[in-house]
């Protein structure tokens, strides 16, 4: 009897032993799931794969599985994939009552209110750029719970090619006549001077670009924050369908848009064929890589203070998340200054960068008339984040407006009614 006692010592050691190097095990190998839907080359992605970097040489053992998205796929998906155990840890969402509003309302999305508070994420964006992060219980942004982070911020602009102005003799407009005369006379030539997605956002955009321009703040937070009523037939929105429909038929706009994608639209202006492209800053970085044939920048849509812009699109983590604890330092890297000052160097809208350390010049002018805009509280957000499926309406809504098929009265009948069937009750 004594004899076996050493073996079974020592059995007992070993499966002691067995067990406790299980847990450990299960550590080294844990993997964080990341997915978002900027482009490689582009500002936040090139920022956001060094974070990546990052986050696996501070934390040996664990890997980052990040898988590409297509901005459609996860605003026309996240439900469905939130709802799922294909839950990635951390996403990349659309932001506003339509998107994340909405999400973190069907609670699909962790509150991260104590996390932001202890890492001091609420004390490095300010409010105008916090606003795209918290959400009420009705999915309304603006305030509540934090439920996403952004982590630079975003413009509409008007993109030119500088080559084609200098040969056309036209100079930058300060003014929306100024604009339009610059328009014209690429017209009289023979060239369609905007470059324009209307099967995607940007032709939205220009509606409401055009809108803003006779828009003042508390029109914006009625018809975003429900802070009043919105009249669909008031001067804002007339303004902006009427003229959109006048600049299609004044030959500024191409009826042959209504079938174009955003991709399609960058590459066409990239490629010198158009002479302006009215989109966001998330190109800029982009373009500082890709364009090598002629001289471009950009500048603010004249005729009003207001313009289409916020904090950027969020990082959220699924409700369904079991990396919350993970996700959570990931997001915090992606905000840290050397981080925020590779963005910035990459051409985007940092919101917590090392200023001296930004040399090139439009990257300097893209920063500056941004801040100008917030310093003038200018962010005006986007034309479909009120009510949820908006974005679609506005798609079809305009292409028919650039066709023909809508008058600009019946455009915004269609506009005002879904609005209306969609907001929410307090």
């Amino acid at each position: 009897m004594f004899k076996q006692a050493p073996r079974l010592f020592f059995a007992l050691l070993a499966a002691t032993m067995l067990v406790s190097v299980r847990p450990a095990t299960a550590q080294e190998t844990r993997v964080l799931k990341v997915w978002h839907y900027e482009s490689e080359n582009g500002a936040m992605g090139t920022a956001w794969a060094d974070a990546m970097k990052k986050f696996e040489e501070s934390h040996p053992g664990v890997k980052v599985e990040y898988e590409q998205k297509g901005y459609e796929q996860i605003r026309q998906t996240a439900q469905m994939i939130l709802s799922s155990d294909s839950a990635p840890d951390v996403m990349e969402s659309p932001k506003g009552n339509a998107t994340a509003g909405f999400l973190s309302k069907q609670g699909l999305l962790t509150d991260i209110s104590d996390e932001a508070a202890k890492r001091g994420w609420d004390k490095i964006l300010p409010p105008s750029l916090a606003t795209v992060c918290r959400y009420d219980d009705n999915g309304v942004m603006g305030s509540g719970k934090w439920y996403g982070v952004t982590n630079y911020g975003e413009y509409v602009m008007v993109y030119y090619n500088k080559d084609m102005f200098k040969q056309y003799n036209v100079t930058v407009p300060t003014t929306l006549e100024e604009f339009e005369a610059v328009m014209d006379t690429f017209v009289k030539a023979g060239v369609t001077p905007i470059a324009l997605s209307g099967a995607e956002y940007p032709a939205q955009q220009i509606w409401y670009e055009l809108s803003l321009t006779k828009a003042d703040r508390n029109f914006i937070n009625a018809f975003q924050l429900y802070q009043g009523d919105v009249d669909f037939h008031g001067p804002e929105f007339t303004f902006g369908a009427e003229t959109m429909a006048n600049w299609v038929a004044k030959g500024y706009i191409s009826k042959d848009s209504t079938g174009m994608k955003a991709e399609d639209m960058g590459v066409a202006w990239e490629g010198g064929k158009y002479p302006i492209m009215i989109s966001g800053s998330w190109w800029y970085g982009r373009l500082m890589t890709e364009i090598k044939d002629f001289e471009w920048d950009s500048f603010l849509f004249p005729g009003g203070k207001m313009h289409q812009g916020s904090g950027g699109n969020i990082w959220v983590v699924p409700t369904g998340s079991q990396n919350k604890d993970l996700a959570y330092d990931f997001i915090d890297i992606t905000l840290q200054q050397d981080n925020q000052t590779l963005l910035a160097n990459a051409g985007g809208i940092p919101v917590n960068a090392d200023l001296t350390k930004i040399t090139d010049p439009k990257i300097k002018a893209l920063n500056e008339n941004f801040a100008k805009i917030v310093a003038d509280d200018g962010l005006a957000f986007y034309s479909d984040w009120p009510v949820p499926g908006y974005y679609d309406v506005l798609v079809q809504n305009t292409q028919e407006l650039i066709s023909g098929s809508k008058t600009p009265s019946e455009f915004l009948d269609a506009l005002g009614s879904n609005y209306a069937e969609n907001k929410p009750t307090p």
